[in-house]
């Protein structure tokens, strides 16, 4: 999805430049600061990047506001894993509408919706006026599907017969003279496919049929395909073959795209990535197998029918042809399931009561669901609604129950009452049922930020603690339920055994033969960048890096609210390991790209920590490693380590709270390619290592100008302190992006001054009351219609009227005026 959003930002980037609109792409990989979204005109984003945008009740809440047209592409999503985070979406965003009364026009487009009609009702579209349906007779070039059903179930024969068949199909198209693209469900099945295909057309001696025609501009696409680095493309190029998946770079994929526009490939094997993203026709699509691996299910699934239609779409091209040729190869068993697909068309169903729990602890957490009643009310803008009404029996709603309640109230109250016990029970709200109230928690806040599911929260409850261990950490990370449908395969153990011993330098609990076992030592292998061969652990390794990132920072942010110190520097330091794909052991001039190998091995082994090298003139450094040119490149990277001098003033305001003026002086160099353009974030909190607990924590940054000028940042924040006083808190800062880049200062108590105790009111002395001649002017006597003072104005009298001491006076008003 997120080569898809790229993709897109570039295609509209160009289309629309010459009306001056900034494009942009807001997804995990790609991150705006606040003056890019502002300059910036058009938002190109995944459903799960703008759902956390929108569920954040500060700072980018600005920009869901400032969005006038919401354009959902491949609406027909909503029947997937992804379609709750749609409903979310767009029930969010028609309730902003009602609320704020600032309009916002959502448009949903789709190529494959049979009850668009539903889809229609769900966005709040007027279907007299804002609906248009196109169906087949719209088709500028009429598609011919067939089928063809492979019988033998031996799996081995079946994976010949199918590509014997492919072949075949393939052969026919351009012996007619046509361009075919056939479609297989891996990126390394691209490859393995398209040299199954020349090698089978050289053994039957038919390779003259692929072969480009040597044209005028032949010699120039043949330069270009040369300077890609991409082997098999060079190998596959005169055979008339080229390959198309999302793992390719962007620069092979647009040559793949271009020569095959151009004609110079008869044949393009690649992924469904081309169907969904890239706008690039053929006479002939054949879908080769139906076979798909999904890493979220862990297993291989069936295509889904709207893969299908999106890859038959791709038949036919405008202007030269008249017709486009479809084909399917499948097993026997599956083919009457696909013909009875295509040709029905069942209608698309709600996934949303998978994630109800999770969705409902977001609205929460964002403060637009406060109650049940506010739950029920916003049950009703989702598709689920719209859906479990015209076809109640699909979601476990008997006839009985439709007619009772045919608004389905009591039935989403129900459904509201129970996700709000088992939100409760996680500690991710606080649920009243008496009153039906409902209060977000700092877990269920986290949880909402962090997109995490509250059955992994509930493993978090049952092991997070204090005293993990970085191993405890990873163990807890391959329990989460994001990673829980991953399974262990057979012909998977021997290469998981293999990096169990090469790559994993913690315990992974559970070893290879459990599915969280594997999911730790996918994860470790990542972390020590290790080689992976087989394909499905390829995919399962990539899914488990991403959803580890995110969950370790999530337990980040849980143990920093729980105050937490030591466990909080473990977790932000793991995060970073993941991120920089680096153990926390190694020497922290392995996160510059610049440095080699065998430089930065010698720099471990001779124990050259960074605070050594900082010391060391440059040739010294160059003759300890061996290589004297490179003692320079060292002391550049240790130099731009980032580095801070931090120096701590203290004051008592009460005996139990005490202001902390902090300066943090930057003390490295800033190199934008290393640094970025903006600046360098940190964490800062303040620990009392006796009690193990934080009393104040903040985030900031040091911006570029400040390191460049070396102008010091200042921080003050108050802490409370107890008596008796203990000898010293510590005040760490953590970078946090960097290995290895942190300084402590030490608040020491041994010489504080603490105000003195003042009991909490004066004591009102017996004294005779003071005649009004004590003041001994006659005119100031005058003022006073009494002839003495009261208790109170005749205890402060000498105080007020003989010193000029500042004084606060304070007393019921029951005994007079002062």
């Amino acid at each position: 999805m997120k080569a898809l959003a790229a993709e897109m930002t570039n295609y509209f980037s160009k289309r629309l430049e010459p009306l001056g609109i900034t494009v942009k792409e807001l997804t995990g990989d790609m991150q705006l600061t606040k003056g890019e979204i502002l300059r910036t005109q058009m938002l190109v984003t995944t459903p799960e990047k703008w759902d956390v945008v929108t569920r954040k009740s500060v700072g980018d809440v600005s920009l869901s506001q400032i969005v006038r047209l919401l354009i959902l592409d491949e609406v027909h999503l909503l029947h997937e894993d992804r379609g709750p985070v749609l409903e979310s979406l767009v029930a969010r965003t028609i309730r902003q509408v009602e609320s704020t009364q600032s309009m916002i026009r959502i448009l949903g487009l789709s190529a494959t919706l049979p009850n668009y009609l539903d889809v229609a009702t769900f966005l709040h579209v007027n279907p007299y006026i804002g609906l248009f349906f196109f169906d087949s007779r719209f088709r500028p070039v009429p598609l011919g599907q067939t089928f063809v059903g492979i019988k033998t179930t031996n799996k081995i024969q079946q994976i010949h017969d199918i590509e014997e068949v492919c072949y075949n199909k393939v052969l026919d198209q351009v012996k007619a003279g046509h361009q075919v693209m056939v479609f297989v469900h891996a990126r390394n099945a691209t490859v393995r496919t398209a040299m199954g295909l020349i090698e089978m057309a050289k053994n039957h001696g038919e390779i003259c049929f692929f072969q480009p025609d040597q044209g005028p501009d032949y010699g120039q696409c043949e330069k270009q395909i040369q300077r890609s680095r991409n082997k098999q493309m060079k190998e596959m190029f005169p055979e008339g073959f080229g390959i198309h998946h999302a793992g390719m770079l962007r620069s092979d994929r647009s040559l793949m795209e271009s020569l095959f526009s151009k004609g110079h490939l008869k044949v393009l094997v690649c992924t469904a990535t081309l169907a969904w993203g890239v706008n690039l026709p053929a006479h002939a699509v054949i879908i080769k197998g139906t076979q798909i691996y999904d890493a979220k299910r862990g297993a291989f699934v069936d295509l889904g029918i709207l893969d299908v239609m999106q890859i038959f779409g791709r038949a036919g091209r405008p202007q030269f042809d008249r017709f486009g040729e479809g084909t399917i190869i499948t097993t026997h068993d599956k083919l009457s399931h696909y013909l009875t697909l295509l040709t029905q068309q069942n209608p698309i169903e709600s996934q949303y009561l998978n994630s109800l729990a999770d969705n409902l602890n977001a609205e929460i957490a964002l403060g637009t669901v406060t109650n049940v009643e506010e739950a029920v009310k916003w049950l009703s803008y989702t598709y689920l609604y719209v859906r479990m009404r015209a076809n109640p029996l699909a979601y476990g709603i008997n006839h009985k129950t439709c007619q009772m309640d045919p608004g389905l109230e009591l039935f989403r109250r129900e459904l509201v009452v129970e996700s709000g016990r088992r939100l409760d029970k996680a500690h991710m709200i606080r649920f009243e049922e008496r009153t039906g109230y409902f209060a977000s928690t700092d877990l269920g806040r986290t949880a909402s930020h962090f997109y995490i599911r509250y059955n992994t929260i509930e493993t978090f409850n049952e092991l997070f603690s204090s005293q993990n261990t970085e191993a405890d950490i990873l163990n807890i990370v391959s329990k989460a339920e994001e990673s829980r449908q991953l399974k262990v395969r057979e012909e998977e153990l021997e290469e998981l055994d293999q990096m169990l011993v090469n790559y994993c330098h913690l315990l992974a609990a559970g070893g290879v033969e459990n599915s969280y076992g594997k999911v730790n030592i996918l994860l470790q292998t990542y972390i020590s960048r290790g080689d992976v061969e087989n394909f499905s652990l390829i995919s399962d390794l990539s899914y488990v890096a991403q959803n580890a990132a995110r969950i370790m920072r999530a337990l980040f942010e849980i143990a920093l609210r729980k105050r937490w110190p030591a466990m909080t520097y473990r977790l932000l330091t793991l995060c970073k390991v993941i991120d920089k794909r680096l153990w926390g052991f190694a020497h922290p001039l392995r996160q510059f790209p610049n440095l080699g190998h065998i430089v930065l091995n010698r720099l471990e082994e001779k124990k050259l920590t960074v605070d050594k090298l900082k010391e060391m003139r440059k040739d010294e450094i160059g003759h300890m490693l061996h290589h004297v040119n490179i003692g320079l490149s060292v002391k550049q990277c240790v130099h731009q380590i980032p580095s801070i001098l931090m120096e701590a003033n203290i004051q008592p305001i009460t005996r139990t709270v005490l202001r902390v003026r902090l300066t943090v002086t930057p003390d490295y160099r800033w190199n934008d390619q290393v640094h970025g353009s903006v600046g360098e974030p940190w964490w800062l909190w303040v620990e009392d290592p006796i009690n193990d607990h934080i009393y104040h924590s903040e985030y900031f940054l040091l911006q570029k100008k400040q390191v460049v000028s070396k102008e010091p940042q200042h921080v003050v924040f108050t802490i409370p302190i107890f008596e008796p006083l203990p000898s010293q808190y510590y005040i760490k800062a953590v970078s946090d992006r960097w290995l290895g880049a942190e300084a402590v200062c030490i608040i020491n108590f041994q010489n504080l001054v603490l105000p003195e105790r003042h009991p909490p009111h004066t004591e009102l002395l017996d004294l005779q009351p003071l005649p009004v001649i004590a003041l001994g002017n006659p005119e100031y006597e005058s003022l006073y219609k009494f002839t003495h003072f009261n208790p109170i104005q005749t205890q402060i009298f000498h105080t007020l009227y003989h010193t000029d001491i500042t004084s606060c006076w304070e007393h019921p008003p029951a005994l007079g005026k002062p």
